[in-house]
C-alpha cells in the first residue's frame, strides 16, 4: 500500500461526545433486545438434542474466524496490501460476536433459524470473555510478527471497561429480550420484525453520522477498504460453509453456519473503538475505524446475496433436511 494512501486512511478521525456515545449505546442495546425477542428457551433444548451443528458453529465464530483472520492479515501485510491499523480492524471484527442481523438473514435464506438464534445467543454471551481475549491475543501476535513500520503503541485491553460495555449493551438486553419472549410471547412476536429492520437502518445511520466529517478522506480510500473487507468477508463465509460441508451437517444447518460466521457485530466493534481506549493514551486509528465500519455495511449486502444464492438452489427443502 502506498504511504500516502495509508496516511490518508489513518488520518480519518471520529470523535463522539458523551451525548452521541450514549445515543449509540442506547440504540445498540435496543437492537440487541430486538434480536433476543426471537429467542425462546425451548430452542436451546431442541438444538442441543443434536449438538453437532451448534458446537461447529461456535468453533467457527469463536476460534477459527479470529485465527484465520490473523493469518490472512499476516499474508496481506507480507505483500503490502494493508497497514497495521487496518489489520487490527480486521482482527477486532473477527473477535466480535455474531451480528444482530444474522437471524434475519437466516430466515431469508430458509436456514435453520433456531440454530442461528442459539449461535447468536451463545457468541453474544461469551463475548464478554472471548472478544477481548481474541483481540488481545491475535492483535499482539500480529504486531509481533508483521512488518510494522514506525512507532506502534502497545496494544492494551481495558478489561473492566470492555466487560462493562459488552455486558450492558449485549448481556442485559439479551436477558430482557428472552424474558419478554417467554412471559409476553404475543408482544414479542409483534415487535420482532420491526426491531430487525431497525438494526439495519441503525447501523447505516451510525456509519454515516460517524464519518460525516471525514467523508472526502473516506471516499478516497473506499476502493482499498472495499477489496480488503470483501476478501475478509469471503473468508468468513467460506469458513462456515466449509466446516459445515466437511462435517456433513444438514444443508439448512450449513446455511446457518455460513451466515452466522459471515455476519459479525461490527456495531459493537465501533462502540469499543469509540468508547474505550485500546491504545494507551491514543485515540483509535482511522484504519481500524474504516475497516470496522465498512464491514457493517458490506455484510448486509453479502448476507442478502448469500440468502438469494441459497434460495436459488433447485433442491427441495424436504431433501435438505435429510442431507
Amino acid at each position: 500500500m502506498k504511504p500516502e494512501i495509508e496516511a490518508a486512511i489513518d488520518s480519518i478521525n471520529v470523535t463522539m461526545n458523551a451525548g452521541g456515545m450514549n445515543t449509540i449505546n442506547i440504540v445498540l442495546a435496543f437492537v440487541m433486545y430486538g434480536v433476543a425477542l426471537g429467542i425462546k428457551p425451548h430452542m436451546f433444548v431442541d438444538v442441543f438434542k443434536k449438538p453437532k451443528s451448534v458446537i461447529l458453529g461456535a468453533c467457527c465464530q469463536l476460534v477459527l474466524l479470529p485465527l484465520l483472520t490473523f493469518l490472512l492479515a499476516l499474508l496481506m501485510d507480507s505483500v503490502g496490501w494493508i497497514s497495521w491499523t487496518m489489520a487490527l480492524g480486521m482482527i477486532l471484527v473477527a473477535s466480535c460476536p455474531g451480528g444482530n442481523i444474522s437471524n434475519f438473514m437466516s430466515s431469508l435464506a430458509k436456514a435453520n433459524i433456531e440454530l442461528s438464534v442459539c449461535l447468536t445467543a451463545i457468541s453474544t454471551a461469551l463475548a464478554v470473555l472471548m472478544t477481548p481475549f481474541n483481540f488481545w491475543l491475535y492483535g499482539n501476535l500480529f504486531l509481533k510478527f508483521a512488518s510494522v513500520h514506525g512507532e506502534v503503541p502497545y496494544l492494551t485491553i481495558p478489561l473492566w471497561d470492555v466487560f462493562k460495555t459488552i455486558f450492558i449493551l449485549l448481556g442485559i438486553p439479551l436477558t430482557l429480550g428472552i424474558l419478554t419472549s417467554h412471559y409476553l410471547p404475543k408482544l414479542a412476536e409483534k415487535m420482532k420484525k420491526p426491531f430487525q429492520w431497525v438494526s439495519i437502518v441503525f447501523f447505516l445511520v451510525m456509519v454515516v453520522l460517524s464519518f460525516m466529517g471525514n467523508i472526502d478522506a473516506f471516499l478516497k480510500c473506499i476502493k482499498y477498504i472495499f477489496v480488503i473487507v470483501l476478501i475478509h468477508n469471503l473468508l468468513a463465509l467460506s469458513t462456515g460453509f466449509g466446516v459445515g460441508s466437511a462435517f456433513k451437517v444438514p444443508r439448512r444447518d450449513r446455511r446457518t453456519l455460513t451466515i452466522e460466521t459471515g455476519i459479525q457485530n461490527s456495531g459493537l466493534g465501533l462502540v469499543l473503538l469509540l468508547g474505550t481506549s485500546i491504545f494507551a493514551g491514543l485515540p483509535p486509528h482511522g484504519g481500524m475505524l474504516v475497516i470496522t465500519a465498512w464491514w457493517g455495511v458490506w455484510h448486509i449486502i453479502s448476507g442478502l446475496t448469500v440468502a438469494a444464492i441459497f434460495n436459488g438452489t433447485k433442491k427441495p427443502l424436504e431433501k435438505e433436511k435429510e442431507a
